[in-house]
């Protein structure tokens, strides 16, 4: 697949060269068709070799996600569960789907972009936006300690 990404992005800039204004450096400019190219494949790729989404979210495996020891994961229940129900209370329909998919589910980025036939720059603010409501519910609920700001 790195094979293939490397020689279309090779055929896109080689069919783009006269478009090259010199406004920055030619390997600058190669570069975004380069990032770009990858970028699309993984997310396609991705999609096509993925296993069928599960029916229910499995909030269970979150902790191995976020690497902890078992010991620190029978501490986290508690906050998964707070966790859980703040996403399914707080968060809007679109806020759920890419948090949890990107979390819960541990979906690529590139590949959720394809998906969701979005920019990076959308799942981004959609992910900023989720995660302050989310900070908000837990430390409402005594979870989490408020960012102290200076």
């Amino acid at each position: 697949m790195a094979h293939q990404a490397t020689a279309d992005a090779v055929v896109l800039v080689t069919n783009r060269i006269d478009q090259f204004r010199g406004e920055s450096r030619f390997t600058t400019w190669a570069y975004k068709f380069v990032v770009f190219e990858v970028s699309n494949k993984l997310g396609r790729h991705f999609w096509k070799r993925h296993r069928a989404p599960r029916q229910a979210l499995d909030w269970d495996l979150l902790p191995d996600h976020l690497g902890t020891r078992p010991a620190e994961a029978a501490e986290l229940q508690d906050l998964i569960v707070a966790v859980r129900a703040a996403v399914e209370t707080s968060l809007t329909q679109r806020q759920r789907e890419v948090f949890t998919a990107i979390v819960v589910e541990g979906i690529p980025l590139d590949a959720l972009v394809t998906r969701m036939g979005t920019s990076r720059t959308a799942i981004y603010k959609v992910m900023f936006d989720a995660r302050q409501k989310l900070r908000k519910e837990l430390v409402n609920g005594g979870y989490i300690e408020p960012i102290e700001t200076p």
